[in-house]
């Protein structure tokens, strides 16, 4: 990077930095550190839960999962609005109610201490895991810029948003959320727009879909339903639907968020303000992927985005070897280079035979190609057998990095950054809290002063910190970061919807039936997931039912015991 793109994202950062400290002013207790004294309008909130949820994971990763598996990916999203209602009629009143840190409090209220504690280790996990890969994408960046390992990188960018949230709290990650979003969208609508000026002069936006489509990345709804499918309109409707409404519902790192709400409809405005907004964003944000895919078409890719494991194994015996698959793939890439061209001519020229026969011929140019990828990567795995050889988190990283103008790279970037650290902030901010309030204040050291459970929500920041560090340093394994973090999820947020739903709507069955169907039902869906039983998002609504149906089979063998059975609905 050029010295004004280092200067425009050390501003940046600083200003966001500086902006949201002194926004949050002091935090003198408890309240004011864990649900910034429940004073936050519709529009900080709106801003704050799309933040926590467009990580740096959203920006690096969709452009490269666009790049790689087309436009699919956006009916993740689908159900979306429908669990923003869901929430909206039911969780939102209820929690402002019973005037609540966390989610978890009300299900000691509803059942008993063990399914609350159950719950929140659950989130826990799930969450401290989930943030280890958020802090990882920013570390990806910053190791390419510095072209150094991402040990380093990641011990840093980590360190940096652990002492960032100590000092701030929930209403320092809020209000810098905000402004995170705001300069966010307008980076992006630069790219988007810097991706089409950049390609040939021939080629307008509509060719680039054009192209795009005859080689399948504009495969945007998928009407068949499949179990083993990762992304149709069923899965998304479906499978997200249950999804979303477990995220946003009942994982504190979200409903901490709208927990810092002035009223009700502030926070049920701010939810809303999300379920419009998330489809339309991630929508644009995949179409840059294929356009960027639509660039690559014309202008000659690396034979591997990871410059890191690329440097590795040209220092390396397979060097040689290397280097001539580079040439071969050079040559590869003219010819793809002159079959897309001829498919855009045809596309122009309406005759459908001569668009069949070019766009075959494009194809059979992209296996070429692909081939010869293939042996680059066989050959960095003889290296190196752990090498990170998915280098779909960097195709973006790469464009940015080698084709966008001064201080356009370091607003990118910067970009990238914010949204790591909002995101991760949230988490951790989330991550202490529940440990204090469910776990801390409740089990360990009932009755202290507001002055030590300040202190401890402090030390358990730090100490999630380095959790998330260490998983961070792990999260090279997993493949594609975007599609890491939301299978993670689906492991555990269906379980957690389901104990939710019984608490809200099924009043018969008590907290120890409950407990027993939430223990089973996580073996259950950890076994269908190590065995790729069914995709992904299929495991939500499975394990949500799973609860239910569990529960309602064992409650009648267990003795009731009296208890409060929590608010009517």
């Amino acid at each position: 990077m050029s010295l004004i793109d280092w200067i425009v994202l050390g501003a940046t950062i600083l200003l966001i930095v500086v902006y949201g400290l002194w926004k949050s002013g002091s935090n003198k207790n408890i309240d004011q550190f864990l649900v910034g004294g429940r004073s936050l309008s519709w529009y900080h909130i709106g801003f704050s839960v799309m933040a926590t949820q467009a990580s740096a994971i959203t920006f690096l990763s969709a452009p490269g999962q666009a790049f790689s598996d087309g436009m699919r990916f956006v009916q993740f999203y689908f159900g979306l609005p429908l669990a923003m209602i869901v929430l909206c009629i039911t969780f939102v009143p209820i929690f402002h109610k019973l005037k609540v840190y966390t989610a978890y409090e009300f299900l000691e209220q509803r059942f008993d201490l063990k399914t609350r504690a159950l719950t929140s280790v659950l989130f826990l996990i799930q969450r401290g895991l989930s943030t280890g890969i958020a802090i990882y994408a920013p570390a990806i960046i910053l190791s390419t810029i510095l072209n150094i390992n991402t040990v380093y990188t990641t011990l840093f960018i980590g360190g940096l948003v652990t002492f960032y949230t100590v000092l701030g709290g929930t209403k320092a990650v809020s209000y810098t959320q905000l402004l995170q979003m705001s300069i966010i969208f307008l980076g992006m609508f630069a790219a988007g727009v810097l991706v089409v000026v950049l390609l040939p002069k021939d080629v307008g936006f509509v060719d680039a879909l054009k192209l795009s489509g005859k080689l399948g990345k504009m495969n945007i709804v998928d009407w068949k339903f499949d179990p083993d499918s990762r992304y149709n309109i069923w899965s998304g409707l479906i499978g997200g639907f249950f999804l979303q409404l477990s995220y946003f519902g009942t994982d504190q790192s979200q409903v901490g968020r709208y927990l810092t709400g002035s009223s009700v409809a502030q926070s049920r405005m701010g939810l809303i303000m999300n379920g419009l907004i998330k489809i339309p964003m991630q929508f644009c944000i995949l179409l840059i992927g294929i356009l960027v895919f639509t660039f690559y078409q014309f202008n000659r890719p690396p034979l591997f985005f990871n410059q890191y494991e690329v440097k590795q194994i040209k220092q390396s015996a397979y060097a040689a070897d290397y280097n001539k698959l580079e040439h071969n793939y050079n040559i590869a890439f003219e010819q793809r280079k002159t079959t897309a061209n001829a498919l855009l001519k045809a596309v122009d020229g309406k005759d459908k035979d001569q668009i069949l026969i070019a766009q075959f011929n494009l194809k059979m140019a992209e296996h070429q190609t692909d081939d010869i990828r293939d042996m680059g990567i066989e050959l960095m795995k003889k290296n190196n057998k752990n090498a990170d050889t998915d280098d779909t988190n960097y195709v973006f990283l790469n464009f940015v990095t080698q084709y966008l103008p001064q201080g356009m790279i370091g607003l990118l970037i910067a970009i990238v950054f914010l949204a790591s650290m909002g995101s991760t902030a949230s988490a951790l901010n989330s991550l202490a809290s529940t440990s204090v309030v469910d776990i801390y204040r409740r089990v360990v050291n009932p009755g202290a002063s507001d002055k030590n459970y300040l202190m401890a929500s402090r030390l358990l920041t730090i100490f999630w910190g380095m959790v998330c560090i260490g998983m961070a340093l792990y999260a090279s394994k997993m493949g594609n970061l975007l599609e890491a973090v939301n299978q993670l999820g689906s492991y555990i947020y269906g379980t957690i919807l389901g104990v939710f739903i019984v608490a809200f709507y099924i009043k018969r069955i008590g907290g120890t039936a409950v407990f027993i169907a939430a223990v089973i039902t996580e073996a259950i869906i950890c076994l269908l997931g190590y065995y790729n039983a069914v995709a992904y998002l299929w495991l939500n609504p499975i394990a949500c039912a799973l609860v239910i149906a569990i529960g309602l089979t064992i409650n009648p063998f267990i003795k009731a015991k009296p208890g409060i059975t929590g608010p009517a609905v």
